[in-house]
């Protein structure tokens, strides 16, 4: 996906201090906005988040497939 001709929307939030005297430092360390950071961080964190359940309905599936042969391993 393309994000640099994606429609930026201003919005305010509060952050820790200490995350924000780190964030200010990266910046200027990666000469990169803090705004195409945070984007990034939070498009990275609901990629996450979207991905584990998935993995556990998955793995729920699995045990559940292979509950008998996972017993006698587990013996």
């Amino acid at each position: 996906m393309n994000h640099q001709n994606m429609k930026l929307k201003k919005f305010s939030t509060q952050i820790d201090e200490a995350v924000l005297k780190d964030l200010k430092t990266y910046i200027k360390q990666s000469d990169r906005s803090i705004s195409k950071v945070v984007s990034e961080a939070v498009r990275e964190y609901i990629a996450k988040a979207q991905v584990r359940p998935a993995f556990r309905k998955a793995m729920d599936e699995v045990i559940e497939e292979h509950a008998e042969l996972l017993d006698r391993l587990a013996k």
